[in-house]
């Protein structure tokens, strides 16, 4: 069956008004509970996660925290979700829809001493004073703190009091081991039923009196907590009591809301200003705008009218003119093989791997089918993806060795096969030791250790070569002009065409037009905030190809020139050097982030040089294939004697 352009447009706006109406269509894992009165639930505990450390670790793994008496049951979690340390299991935070409200409740006191003792006690402080948070989650919503932006999910784990003349690490810290659970709901008249829309909790330190041989004599009340409201210090000083008697308790509220099931997700996107975003994208099209014209002087008026004059041998002066121009007195070396054939083949190879990747990622969230509700689904997409666009990693990799002459193409596939995975493969090994040692539930397990390298030899090396062999038996494209057999030589460049100055110089506006939203990416990746909005991010990758393929061009263009035919690996590196401007931001974040710990250095360094090299793969391919497209265009318009 043959599908036109109207079907095409047809289905993706009907996907669109589908995502978007409520109780007709519903995405996997997103069909709405509808809860009764008097029916229990049950709250999910996530991960505890810090700003300053990035090591997030698991909710049971805190000193004195209580677990079910059924015990830890895990739920069954996506690759994306173990890689982002996500680790969503039971509690015994329960409640009965609308009929336990405002009642204050022990948590599971009987499987649990209350007593903690001073070497936990010192954990518990060390978690506080690196502000770690405690992410939960109630039919599929992440928990937010009542007077805390939605967008920073999670609540406080403990809190500290500076005095006069105290620093951070001597400041006394609190436990906030009390939770006052609000539970936002819209009612349906017609079925009695309600479904919850919002999920807040305002946590409180309470220091309940001590209580010999606790054994929750007084059912699930909570009992009596100290005078005036005492709060529940963690700080340990030498001379006093060495443990601390801590109950964790809990109540819940009820509160009714106007917001529709397919709405409460608005909340937590309202703190993102989309005026700096409109204000970002409106600065990349002016650098757009500027590219373009530029890019229309020289294909429109200048490359017009060098063609005219090379075509025309009327007289004299116009033979004479041909000898002023530079881009044609290399004809016969521009085509010629650049240094390196096979690391340049590889680096597009990866680059349009990473492209498709990227590419149709984005076109499947714009059309919502990333829902915030499917934890990890983004990046369990994005691993699939770049898996399955390994055939065109092989097919462009090989294509492109085989213009640049070259012969074994099958040792090229095998390149390309290793070289990118297995670079971030080891970076990401390297990584999950220091992750393993300590203790963090960011460290991947070795069942999807193996999962991911079967992902790799088994799907992706295969799909390389596959690739490949239908790139290799495919006719080479002909050279629109001969190449000669001793190179020419490359006469001496003014300053501003110097290749390391030109290089660094190109890749600045590429960088410039994602800057300010590559700062609301980082701000989301390191701070555990939410970021979806994948309108916003479409535009500027769009605005990002065609920068990075205008500033390719007009470089190229001035090399040519120059009469330097070297063009091949600078046209990649031109705007592939945007990555350079990306790393060092992205390493400059450390400063905001405050981040001490060598661990989570690390975690910062390793992984802006994977987000950078990517980065650099990408817009590098982009810049390659757009000089490649001008330089065959100009020299297959002109005749050569």
């Amino acid at each position: 069956m043959k599908i036109n352009k109207k079907q095409i447009v047809f289905f993706i706006l009907f996907s669109i008004f589908l995502n978007h109406v409520n109780g007709i269509f519903y995405l996997p894992g997103m069909i709405p509970h509808d809860f009764a009165q008097g029916e229990e639930g049950a709250i999910k505990v996530n991960k505890i996660t810090s700003v300053h450390t990035q090591i997030p670790y698991k909710y049971y793994q805190l000193p004195g925290v209580c677990q079910p008496k059924e015990g830890i049951i895990d739920d069954t979690e996506n690759l994306g979700e173990i890689l982002l340390g996500d680790r969503i299991e039971n509690s015994d935070y329960t409640f009965n829809f609308l009929t336990d409200g405002g009642k204050c409740k022990v948590i599971n006191s009987e499987s649990c001493s209350p007593i903690i003792k001073k070497e936990d006690l010192k954990v518990l402080e060390d978690r506080i004073q690196n502000q770690y948070r405690v992410h939960w989650l109630l039919d599929g919503l992440p928990v937010r703190q009542t007077g805390r932006l939605a967008s920073d999910p999670g609540f406080d784990l403990g809190f500290m009091t500076l005095a006069e003349g105290q620093t951070v690490a001597t400041a006394e810290k609190y436990l906030n081991n009390h939770l006052e659970i609000t539970i936002f709901y819209h009612s349906n008249p017609t079925d009695n039923t309600s479904r919850i829309v919002g999920f807040e909790i305002f946590p409180t330190s309470r220091q309940y009196k001590k209580v010999e041989n606790w054994k929750g004599d007084t059912g699930d009340d909570c009992p009596q907590y100290g005078e005036n409201f005492e709060q529940l210090s963690v700080s340990v000083k030498e001379g006093e009591d060495q443990e601390r008697f801590v109950l964790w308790t809990y109540e819940v509220k009820y509160t009714p809301s106007p917001v529709l099931w397919n709405k409460r997700w608005d909340i937590y996107f309202e703190s993102n200003d989309n005026s700096v975003h409109w204000f970002s994208i409106l600065n990349s099209l002016m650098i757009v705008f500027i590219l373009t014209v530029m890019v229309a002087m020289i294909i429109i008026r200048t490359l017009k009218k060098d063609i005219r004059r090379y075509t025309s041998i009327d007289t004299s002066e116009d033979r004479d003119s041909q000898e002023e121009t530079g881009w044609k007195m290399i004809h016969g070396d521009v085509f010629r093989p650049p240094s390196h054939p096979m690391l340049l083949s590889v680096c597009i190879g990866s680059g349009v791997q990473i492209f498709s990747m990227t590419l149709i990622t984005m076109i499947f969230a714009v059309l919502g089918f990333l829902s915030p509700a499917n934890i990890g689904g983004l990046a369990t997409a994005l691993i699939v993806l770049f898996v399955l666009s390994a055939m065109f990693a092989g097919y462009f990799s090989t294509r492109v060795f085989t213009i640049f002459k070259g012969r074994n193409w099958k040792k090229n596939t095998i390149y390309t096969a290793l070289s990118m995975p297995g670079i971030i493969f080891g970076i990401f090994f390297f990584v999950n030791m220091f992750l393993r040692g300590a203790k963090s539930s960011a460290a991947v397990p070795f069942g999807t250790f193996a999962s991911i390298i079967a992902m790799w030899f088994g799907i992706s090396v295969p799909l390389v070569f596959l690739g490949s062999y239908f790139a290799s038996k495919k006719p080479v494209p002909e050279d629109p002009v001969r190449t000669n057999q001793i190179p020419r030589q490359v006469p001496d460049q003014i300053w501003y065409m110097n290749p390391y100055l030109s290089i660094l110089m190109g890749g600045i506006l590429p960088f410039g037009a994602v800057f300010i939203e590559l700062h609301f990416i980082l701000t989301s990746l390191w701070d555990n905030q939410f970021y979806y909005i994948f309108g916003f991010l479409f535009i500027v990758l769009m605005i990002l190809i065609v920068t990075s393929a205008e500033i390719s061009i007009v470089m190229c263009y001035f090399q040519l020139c120059a009469e330097d035919h070297h063009w091949w690996w600078r046209s990649f590196l031109t705007a592939g050097s945007s990555s350079l401007y990306m790393f060092i931001y992205s390493v400059s974040f450390f400063r905001y982030l405050g981040i001490t710990k060598f661990i989570s250095s690390l975690l910062d360094f390793s992984y802006s040089f994977i987000m950078s090299l990517a980065f650099a793969a990408l817009t590098g391919t982009i810049g390659f294939y757009s000089c490649y497209f001008l330089v065959r265009k100009i020299y297959s318009s002109i005749h050569i004697n």
